[in-house]
């Protein structure tokens, strides 16, 4: 691999360093206007100006990696009607354009439905979608299959 080409890694955050997840915390202060410096944000995650120098090229939260992309959804829901529309609603409203929906034949009142979305419009981070949709009560999983430009 040419030293110029760069992998990159969808990790879990509770395996980041502590580093690592305050310079996205700083990143974030920043980027919401909730800090006007650098400086400021530092102190406000108490995180060295050097940590965040160290780390600000090379960590994203999932919701920065995913703004202005398409994402894949998947979905176990329970077969009731109106379930769909009730999921789509609320994909909808957070901003998201559907680009595609596909949906299983119910079996033993369960269906899988795969959503791919573009996040450019959304309001609120992905996180908070995903957060939403866990809370239906016919949801009975919502993972997120991958990411896209």
């Amino acid at each position: 691999m040419d030293h110029t080409e760069k992998k990159f890694y969808l990790v879990r955050e509770d395996v980041l360093s502590e580093a690592m997840k305050k310079t996205i915390e700083a990143k974030d202060l920043l980027e919401r206007g909730k800090a006007e410096s650098i400086g400021e944000a530092v102190q406000k995650v108490d995180l060295s100006r050097s940590a965040f120098y160290k780390y600000r090229d090379t960590v994203f939260s999932f919701s920065a990696v995913t703004k202005e992309r398409i994402i894949s959804l998947f979905f176990h829901l329970e077969d009731r009607s109106g379930t769909l529309s009730k999921l789509l609603s609320v994909v909808a409203l957070s901003g998201c354009n559907i680009l595609t929906i596909h949906q299983t034949i119910p079996l033993q009142g369960r269906a899988n439905v795969t959503l791919s979305l573009n996040t450019s419009g959304m309001t609120n981070d992905i996180d908070d979608l995903l957060s939403e949709l866990r809370k239906l009560e016919f949801v009975e999983k919502v993972e997120v299959l991958g990411t896209g430009a």
